[in-house]
């Protein structure tokens, strides 16, 4: 079986910015735009990555701290902002 390299942080990204966008009627919610987010918040925060499902449950413990997720919503919060005053498409 071979294993792979995942930056979970992707995954806790995407699922916020939804719950973000879904507060939002007026931005662009596109794919291109959705991903533009998600890159530039991305590019602003620590990589979680993992490679065993262990090491996926030990990131899941850390996404229960208050701060950790404060700087996730913070960082998506900015990129909506940025992406949305100046879209690429």
């Amino acid at each position: 079986m071979a294993m792979k390299i995942h930056n979970y942080m992707e995954d806790m990204a995407a699922d916020k910015l939804e719950e973000i966008l879904s507060e939002k009627d007026d931005i662009c919610k596109c794919q291109k735009c959705r991903f533009d987010m998600i890159v530039w918040a991305l590019n602003h925060l620590p990589p979680k990555y993992v490679v065993t499902e262990k090491g996926r449950m030990y990131t899941k413990l850390i996404e229960q701290d208050v701060q950790f997720r404060v700087d996730i919503v913070k960082e998506l919060t900015k990129a909506v902002l940025r992406v949305s005053r100046n879209p690429s498409h």
